[in-house]
């Protein structure tokens, strides 16, 4: 049996996003701003996307920039606001266990003279908020805030901080990485009082390689991406058309199977919980299985080095990650865990597993009893 439990990483896709990719590829494949047939349908595709994605959210479809993923679309909203909002303040805010995407970029941005103030969280991986409340300062110009955190599948209160930071000042502009939230939550920036949205298609069943940012029509974003003038300039280069109707398609059957698949995705997981905490001295981490995210679950075995139980995994057929994807290749502790506060000696012996509208509970069951066999063999050859 083979078993992918890596969806944080990357997901399957569609099977009708993929035939809709190849029908564009192969016969709708004209540049968008050709002015010919082809180019009109090509242009059509694009329209047709925003028409879907937008109605998912409930926002105006000239409010949408397609991107190459949730990366650049982190990097647009961060570095784009900074530089076009400097003169209001050069004070930014975010948390300590966001993705690289959003940290490294702080990063550069403090490199060029910002001031950027990382928020802890508690034992559950979630911000508090008075400590937001406490950071925000005449300079801040710019809050990010992660919908739903990759490792652990905490769930941060995005609406009221939202409604917290537009309270305080509402020059403040407010972003949103939901590149883990978006198929998993209904998210409304209007409602929430979220100004700038990142998405990635790969994660939702979508391509790669392809991704959104959401921005609201007041806010004012200058371009890291210079060229053509494609998407009012503020994203230049040829689009992605097929990957951009990809991603709009596997949204759409996100969004019309919502209510059965989290469902199924949260009886998936507490089945997966109630079975692995049957095992000796394994902790699961984050937050109690509803509150969290309904994909995710944490888990550290006390005694057994992570990489050596993935791939002692990996040979029964069953696939997942040893933390984040992102950042697999570089063996480093964990800063989100470290700042959850999860002991030293578990911070190597730590799992994530992650499940997809695919994963069904035959899997999970074959899952656990494969922990069940392996855990205690691991544990009697690990070094003292």
């Amino acid at each position: 049996m083979e078993v992918y439990l890596d969806n944080s990483a990357t997901t399957r896709c569609f099977p009708e996003a993929a035939e809709l990719m190849k029908q564009i590829m192969c016969e709708d494949y004209g540049n968008p701003s050709s002015l010919h047939r082809k180019g009109v349908q090509a242009e059509n595709h694009l329209r047709t996307a925003k028409e879907t994605i937008a109605k998912i959210l409930k926002v105006n479809e000239k409010e949408l920039l397609f991107t190459s993923g949730g990366t650049e679309s982190d990097n647009l909203a961060l570095i784009g606001v900074a530089h076009a909002n400097c003169r209001r303040g050069k004070h930014l805010i975010t948390t300590s266990i966001e993705h690289p995407a959003i940290l490294q970029t702080m990063k550069y941005l403090e490199e060029e003279g910002y001031r950027v103030t990382y928020l802890p969280v508690d034992e559950k991986g979630c911000i508090r908020l008075e400590d937001l409340q406490r950071a925000i300062t005449g300079e801040t110009i710019l809050v990010s805030i992660m919908y739903t955190n990759n490792e652990v599948g905490s769930q941060q209160p995005i609406a009221q901080a939202g409604a917290l930071i537009k309270k305080m000042n509402p020059q403040i502009l407010f972003h949103v990485d939901a590149v883990q939230g978006f198929g998993k939550a209904r998210i409304y920036p209007k409602r929430m009082n979220i100004d700038m949205l990142s998405v990635s298609g790969h994660k939702i069943h979508g391509p790669k390689g392809v991704g959104f940012l959401y921005v609201d029509s007041h806010v004012k974003l200058k371009p890291i991406i210079f060229g053509g003038g494609q998407q009012g300039g503020m994203r230049s280069g040829t689009e992605n058309v097929p990957g951009i109707a990809g991603i709009a398609k596997a949204a759409q059957i996100m969004y019309d199977n919502y209510d059965q698949d989290i469902e199924k995705l949260y009886d998936l997981k507490k089945c997966f919980i109630e079975g692995v905490k049957k095992i000796d001295r394994v902790i699961v981490n984050g937050p109690d299985c509803m509150d969290g995210a309904p994909h995710i679950v944490s888990v550290s075995f006390s005694g057994v080095r992570s990489e050596v139980l993935l791939h002692s995994l990996e040979d029964k057929g069953i696939y997942v990650s040893a933390g984040s994807a992102c950042s697999a290749h570089k063996p480093q502790p964990s800063a989100t865990l470290m700042a959850m506060g999860v002991p030293k000696d578990l911070l190597s012996s730590t799992i994530r597993f992650s499940f997809s509208v695919f994963t069904t509970m035959e899997e999970i069951n074959y899952t656990l009893e494969t922990l069940y066999d392996i855990i205690p063999m691991l544990r009697k050859y690990t070094r003292k």
